[in-house]
């Protein structure tokens, strides 16, 4: 490399970090951290009760 940084869209950095965050927020939570509903449905409603949690701390 010539030591230049690399080219980056900042708006596309600061989206994907909101998004991890989102992420490392819903896996506080043990049932989704730890995948314990196995019926797919079950683990959508978790994951809308989780956020709806979240959403309403915020």
């Amino acid at each position: 490399m010539d030591g230049q940084r690399p080219a980056q869209n900042a708006d596309l950095y600061r989206e994907r970090n909101r998004i991890e965050r989102a992420f490392n927020r819903l896996k506080d939570y043990r049932r989704f951290a730890t995948r314990f509903d196995k019926l797919a449905t079950t683990f959508e409603a978790t994951v809308a009760l989780i956020a709806t949690r979240i959403w309403f701390l915020v």
